[in-house]
């Protein structure tokens, strides 16, 4: 999926002197107040971190209640999707103006009506809400489908997504992934008879 990526990082992270016995707990306690926030400096959203003390050593800062800093350095997993990126998400809800989705369970994901293509049509059966394929019958989305769809924007304060599924290249996960091994296995079928042809012809 895209939009994932990780990034190593040189960080200070500055602790109370009645922390000094418990530095590892500090520290552990600073990375995780920026699990799940979108981060100006990095451009993303922490997902996790796996850190190494780099230096024993801390320098103290100076004031009424000095702090000491600790250097660090981090590997993060930051989650940043852009615009025209291909994401997944898990429906939570369907419905006739829109479809609801959330992104590795912590992004909201709104793709309205006028961004699903028309081959797709909200239908009912058996009670259960679903968008179903006019052209492939086989290709049906229902809550709890993974779907893969186009970024159209990111708001980083509430971590919302607006998503597409106006290109063909979206829509049920499984069977976006069935059709291009399927087609995949068509055309190595296409190739062989192909290359069976010219020997038949050079023979």
């Amino acid at each position: 999926m895209e939009g994932l990526r990780t990034s190593k990082a040189n960080l200070v992270v500055y602790i109370h002197p009645s922390k000094a016995n418990k530095v590892s707990q500090a520290i552990l306690r600073e990375l995780s107040s920026l699990l799940f926030k979108f981060n100006e400096i990095f451009d993303g959203v922490v997902l996790a971190y796996d850190v190494e003390v780099r230096s024993e050593t801390a320098r103290i800062l100076p004031g009424v209640h000095p702090f000491f800093g600790v250097k660090l350095r981090a590997e993060l997993l930051l989650f940043s999707p852009k615009p025209d990126m291909l994401v997944e998400g898990k429906v939570v809800r369907i419905g006739e103006e829109s479809i609801n989705l959330v992104v590795l369970a912590f992004s909201s994901v709104s793709i309205v009506q006028e961004d699903i293509r028309k081959d797709f049509r909200c239908k009912i059966k058996h009670g259960v809400e679903m968008l179903a394929s006019r052209s492939h019958k086989r290709h049906v989305i229902k809550v709890g489908s993974t779907v893969r769809f186009l970024v159209k924007s990111f708001d980083e304060e509430i971590l919302h997504i607006s998503g597409s599924l106006i290109p063909t290249h979206t829509g049920s996960v499984d069977w976006l992934d069935k059709h291009v091994e399927e087609g995949s296995q068509s055309e190595s079928r296409s190739i062989k008879r192909e290359r069976e042809t010219s020997k038949k012809g050079r023979a």
